[in-house]
């Protein structure tokens, strides 16, 4: 890229000497002084300032996520009432007494659980649990089951 001849500011010839040249200064040393080491910053400060401003606009203009809302069958065993976190992780679905008096499908006993098992991407029955046999999760609804039904029940 050659050298400038002239100044970008006021237009006044340049004399490059030394290692100016090979720096490709655009600047005389009047105006070099006068706007200080701000003047090889402003083109980047600019593109921050403008990338800045429009990721903040874009932030404010944009619209909020839709509520998540999670839908069950109008048959599903599983009542309406908060769930304790203080459990362990791999228990059984278990009832209380408001539960059986909310929801009278629930019995104090274990249910039988069973799993998805269609085939899945891998090449592997699906180990996602459902409500009955023969039912299949989210994902592979209306898809055959790799396994005999037998198999699908999972014993408590």
């Amino acid at each position: 890229m050659p050298a400038a001849n002239f100044c970008l500011e006021c237009g006044e010839p340049l004399a490059h000497k030394g290692w100016r040249v090979r720096l490709g200064a655009k600047l005389c040393a009047h105006c070099r002084q006068r706007l200080g080491s701000l003047a090889r910053a402003r083109p980047v400060l600019v593109i921050v300032v403008v990338a800045i401003a429009a990721f903040m606009i874009g932030r404010h203009m944009g619209t909020s996520a839709p509520p998540l809302v999670i839908q069950r069958a109008a048959n599903s065993p599983l009542s309406d009432t908060p769930v304790n976190s203080s459990g362990s992780k791999g228990r059984a679905l278990q009832a209380t007494a408001g539960d059986t008096v909310s929801n009278p499908q629930i019995t104090t006993n274990e249910t039988a659980v069973y799993i998805c098992g269609a085939r899945t991407k891998k090449g592997t029955p699906c180990h996602r649990r459902v409500h009955a046999a023969g039912e299949r999760c989210f994902q592979h609804k209306g898809m055959a089951a790799m396994l005999p039904p037998e198999k699908l029940k999972i014993e408590p």
